[in-house]
């Protein structure tokens, strides 16, 4: 059968063709403006961030430095390129460090191309500093003028319509010739080849060359679909483990590498779920080390990081008994123990860490000690849920620390209450200066050429009318943090110079007062003032008051605490070192302070006959105070053997229960008359 001519497919694919080839090329003409619309504002884009990261670091340094002058350096650069129009740098909440600005281009296509583009664009880039911590500084701003940029665009678009329609024109009189044989054929199996792509594994199916077209486009398109698929899948891959890591760093901590507090509430959650099911305990230790911020004021903050890893290694020894292991922040880590059936295995598995600490950590030649405070809870006792039983176990390590340091602590229920009494005495505190609640005893000392007392020592008690007596080491610590230890501090130096006048007055002409000062009291600036007024006020001799300062207290700001300990020392006060050996203090600040003596703590004498180490501590504190040109004084002497043990070392004085206890102001003047009866017995048997 002859195919009649009006129904050739190829006179209707010419027919089709044709038209839709000028559709086509009208629609692929315009597409493509759009398209080059979207290019030119691409390219005003990328030259603009070109040209922010070719200024970004001289911009960086100049509003670092708040240098003007090369802020205008780098805005004069700027303006280099003729797109510039305006160019600022500085910081959001500051004024602008450096700015220029010029009108905008007078180019005939502006009416057109700023419709299209706008007439400018702005853009900017943060100013970071480098390092780890990437401070941000400040904005680099600048806006570019699209008129050069439309004049191009509008020179292209005119090329691109003309040339599109024309060859649209062209190509369809040949299209339908080849169509079938060189493009219908290959691409349908192509097509067939694409329907049996997984796509999990798109690299793993590869479309196959077609015969004739391994150098054509055909040829060219296939292999660049397959590299496409090969890296649709690596670019899958990379995904899935950029995934991955995101997740890992929302879940872990970045120094230690330890589980953070997200990552442990849900391993607790888990960890409570199943031990409710068997009726099992759960305890959660919360570690938190001692005086921290001491040992990265001492050395650096980049040791107190890797004694932070080393700590969290010497953790993970212990994960064969532990259910999880997570740094809570900062200086803190928690750990637990799952599946327990006695209190006693927390207790030992804490135990057995601050044992560990015992073993110094060596960094760069150095030794260094670590201790810590451990807060226990248990579960199901202290708690049903992880919110309340990490809350509980942190509050019992704060509430240990401030009772004492270097053990661990079980939570009870009389925790709260004992949190409650604290916040009430705080409160109670405010007041007790004003309800003459506070008063002073005092504990002599004595002078071991001649056993004579040759000071006191003031010591501070709070008499609450319904708490009854409360320790100095509850309300001190309390009043330091509500800032009432400033007032009470300048009371009691008032009370003690007023008392030691009349004692002078009384005869006792050679008597000294040992005042105590708080670490806060140390630092505030009108210290100096208060004990020379006092001094001046109540007539007293220049070295007949002694300050007392902690070692903790000086470390805390060595400057300022240099500064006004020459301040007092001008003022005719003596300077002593408090509980010496219990912080961490070094020979060369020692030797650049202003001190008169050194006192032994009581923690060091009590024990020094039976613990080697403790007296060898004593040794070397007197022997360091002999070659500094010191006076030693011990505290805490309960028995004749230890005075006898410390004078022959060659300690100058001390005080102690042996002597005497705190007294009162009338019971220490009876004690301070009969003590010059002996003393006068004495010297007349003599």
């Amino acid at each position: 059968m002859k195919l009649d001519l009006k129904h050739s497919l190829s006179l209707k694919l010419l027919r089709v063709v044709l038209l839709s080839a000028l559709i086509v090329g009208l629609v692929l003409s315009c597409a493509q403006i759009v398209f080059d619309i979207y290019k030119t504002r691409q390219t005003v884009a990328n030259d603009a961030q070109r040209i922010l990261a070719m200024f970004s670091d001289p911009s960086t340094q100049a509003v670092y430095s708040l240098d003007r002058e090369m802020g205008l350096q780098v805005i004069e650069g700027l303006f280099q390129n003729d797109s510039v129009r305006y160019a600022a740098i500085g910081h959001p909440n500051e004024p602008v460090l450096a700015e220029k600005s010029r009108p905008l281009l007078d180019i005939e296509s502006r009416l057109l191309t700023d419709v299209i583009l706008g007439k400018e664009q702005t853009f900017s880039i943060p100013l970071v500093g480098r390092g780890p911590y990437k401070e941000y500084y400040g904005d680099l701003n600048i806006t570019l003028d699209t008129a050069p940029y439309g004049e191009n665009f509008i020179t292209s678009s005119v090329v691109i319509f003309i040339s599109g329609m024309l060859r649209a024109l062209a190509m369809s009189l040949v299209l339908y010739l080849v169509y079938q044989w060189l493009l219908t054929k290959p691409l349908s199996k192509i097509i067939e080849h694409l329907s049996n792509i997984n796509p999990d594994r798109p690299s793993e199916h590869k479309l196959p060359m077609l015969k004739g077209n391994e150098k054509n486009e055909l040829g060219l398109w296939i292999n660049t679909a397959n590299q496409l698929l090969a890296s649709i899948e690596r670019n899958t891959h990379l995904r899935r483990e950029a995934e991955s890591s995101l997740q890992r760093m929302s879940q872990y901590d970045f120094l230690t590498g330890l589980p953070n507090r997200q990552q442990l509430q849900e391993q607790l959650d888990q960890i409570l779920s199943d031990a409710g099911r068997v009726q099992h305990r759960v305890a959660v230790l919360c570690v938190g080390l001692d005086d921290f911020k001491g040992i990265n004021e001492q050395f650096s903050y980049q040791t107190g990081d890797q004694l932070l890893l080393l700590l969290s290694d010497r953790l993970r020894s212990h994960s064969g008994r532990l259910g999880a292991l997570a740094r809570l922040g900062g200086d803190q880590f928690a750990l637990i123990q799952a599946d327990i059936e006695q209190p006693y295995e927390a207790a030992e598995l804490a135990q057995t860490i601050l044992d560990d600490l015992e073993q110094p950590f060596v960094l760069e030649h150095q030794e260094i000690r670590l201790r810590a405070t451990i807060g226990i809870t248990l579960f199901p006792e202290d708690g049903d849920s992880t919110e309340k039983l990490l809350q509980k176990a942190e509050q019992t390590m704060t509430l240990a620390k401030s009772h004492s340091r270097n053990r661990y602590q079980f939570y009870i229920a009389s925790v709260d209450s004992e949190m409650r009494r604290r916040r009430e005495l705080e409160k109670s505190l405010r007041e007790a200066l004003a309800n003459n609640e506070l008063h002073l005893v005092y504990q002599p000392q004595i002078d071991y050429s001649d056993h004579r007392v040759i000071g006191v020592e003031a010591l501070l008690r709070w008499q609450h009318p319904q708490h009854g007596f409360v320790s100095p080491d509850i309300f001190i610590p309390l009043a330091e943090q509500n800032g009432t230890i400033v007032a009470i501090g300048e009371w009691v130096l008032d009370q003690a110079c007023k008392q030691l006048r009349e004692w002078h007055d009384q005869g006792f002409i050679d008597l000294r007062m040992a005042v105590n000062l708080s670490s806060v009291q140390l630092h505030h600036a009108e210290l100096p003032r208060i004990v020379n007024n006092l001094l001046q006020v109540y007539r007293l001799p220049p070295r007949s008051l002694e300050l007392e300062v902690t070692e903790t207290g000086l470390m805390e700001d060595i400057t300022t605490a240099a500064q006004h300990l020459l301040s007092l020392r001008r003022s005719g006060a003596l300077i002593a070192i408090d509980d010496f050996g219990t912080g961490y203090s070094s020979l060369s600040y020692l030797k650049s302070l202003p001190l008169d003596k050194i006192k032994i703590d009581k923690s060091f004498v009590q024990d020094l006959l039976e613990d080697e180490d403790d007296a060898t501590i004593v040794r070397a504190i007197i022997q360091l105070a002999k070659s500094l040109g010191m006076q030693v004084i011990a505290e805490g002497v309960e028995t004749i053997e230890q005075e006898a043990y410390i004078v022959a070392q060659g300690c100058n004085e001390g005080q102690g229960y042996l002597y005497s206890k705190p007294l009162p102001p009338r019971e220490l003047t009876l004690f301070l008359k009969q003590s010059r009866r002996l003393s006068a017995a004495n010297s007349a048997s003599l």
